[in-house]
């Protein structure tokens, strides 16, 4: 039986052998978080706790942002986080959490903060930054799980807790799809059916931009792998494999870089998106290393993410893909 807390006096009060796992929401719980409490329940162990906060965040919605749209369920949320593992769902009030109103002292999202989601919704992961460091603080989890769908909070989470001595684990969990390739989002029941269309060129985007990825990288590791020098194109005659060797490396060398080639991928479903009925909005498409956000170059090597955020109608919808460029020190 899942237990609903509202304060953090009640939480602490629990006793418990093994470790504590904590789940952060906002509430309207779908398949995406079910994913990540029964992750947590994995994590923790049987002698361990699972503890989902519910808090609809004031600090993180901007100026003509959904906040009081934003959909309540706890009923149906405590229904789900139970039947997904979890033993506490920790619900406090605005007042519980921000004791005396807003906070004057709150954590900086510093540089990776103002880029792309932080560019387009100002101050945005700043409140996100302050609301997850006093629930850290007010739940004392021993690991705290997070959907990879939000690369950049994830990261800036990661980087906070680094930088500011947080005695926590951070884990991350891939994110959970619909079976049409849509991102799950809370903000996804907004849709029409007809906007839902449309969405989903933000996830055929990404998975081109990934298909395009997966090619280059077959060649180039091809190419690699059968160099292109006279003597062995010589050695490799006798069994048929000088033209392949060859072609490898001519389509390996007249291919643009990687990345110019997987964000020009992508960026052709959107443009097709943006003439649709209704169109798709693009906010940004990036291709970006995930320890300070900013965008890769074609010499890039190692893993990167490659993002997306887009209005339909009125609902804004953020996805994201890990790609893995070359192998480091490997020559092109």
């Amino acid at each position: 039986m899942t237990t609903l807390l509202r304060t953090a006096d009640e939480l602490h009060a629990r006793t418990r052998a093994g470790r504590r796992a904590v789940v952060m929401t906002m509430g309207a719980l779908h398949e995406g978080h079910a994913t990540l409490i029964r992750t947590a329940r994995e994590l923790s162990g049987p002698d361990g706790e699972v503890v989902v906060t519910v808090f609809v965040n004031p600090l993180q919605f901007g100026a003509g942002e959904d906040l009081d749209r934003y959909p309540r369920t706890l009923d149906a949320d405590l229904e789900l986080a139970e039947l997904s593992g979890a033993d506490v769902v920790f619900a406090p009030s605005v007042d519980e959490v921000y004791p005396g109103g807003e906070p004057q002292v709150r954590i900086s999202a510093g540089p990776m903060g103002a880029r792309l989601e932080g560019a387009s919704r100002p101050g945005h992961f700043d409140g996100m930054l302050t609301v997850v460091a006093k629930l850290l603080h007010l739940t004392r989890p021993d690991l705290a799980l997070y959907g990879q769908k939000d690369a950049q909070q994830l990261a800036l989470i990661r980087r906070m807790v680094r930088d500011l001595n947080f005695g926590v684990e951070i884990v991350g969990v891939p994110t959970v799809r619909e079976e049409d390739g849509l991102a799950l989002s809370s903000r996804n029941r907004y849709l029409s059916p007809e906007q839902r269309r449309t969405a989903l060129s933000l996830s055929r985007a990404l998975f081109a931009g990934s298909d395009r990825h997966a090619a280059q990288e077959a060649l180039r590791a091809r190419a690699r792998e059968v160099p292109a020098t006279h003597a062995r194109a010589e050695a490799l005659s006798a069994i048929g494999e000088s033209r392949a060797a060859a072609d490898a490396h001519a389509v390996a060398k007249a291919l643009p870089g990687a990345p110019t080639a997987v964000r020009a991928a992508a960026r052709l479903i959107l443009d097709d998106a943006a003439r649709l009925t209704p169109p798709l909005e693009l906010d940004y498409l990036a291709l970006v290393d995930p320890s300070d956000f900013t965008e890769i170059d074609d010499d890039f090597t190692g893993e990167a993410v490659l993002a997306v955020a887009a209005r339909v109608g009125t609902t804004r919808l953020i996805d994201n893909i890990p790609l893995v460029f070359g192998t480091p020190g490997a020559a092109s």
